[in-house]
């Protein structure tokens, strides 16, 4: 199975989505939503970004 996002409740009551790999690992947990369907909304956004987006780079050199 490929990785998936996840739209779950948090402790505090806010709905969020996670990332997960095909191996189950959380790779990134969103800010919070409102609720589900504004979740949803930013999973589709993430998905375009992640599609086209190019990588810029902030690490600091050495």
């Amino acid at each position: 199975m490929a990785g998936h996002f996840e739209v779950f409740t948090d402790n505090g009551g806010s709905c969020r989505v996670r990332l997960v790999d095909e191996f189950g690992k959380e790779l990134a947990v969103s800010s919070p939503f409102r609720d589900t369907a504004a979740a949803v909304r930013g999973i589709y956004t993430f998905r375009e970004i992640a599609a086209s987006g190019l990588i810029e780079d902030h690490t600091s050199r050495f």
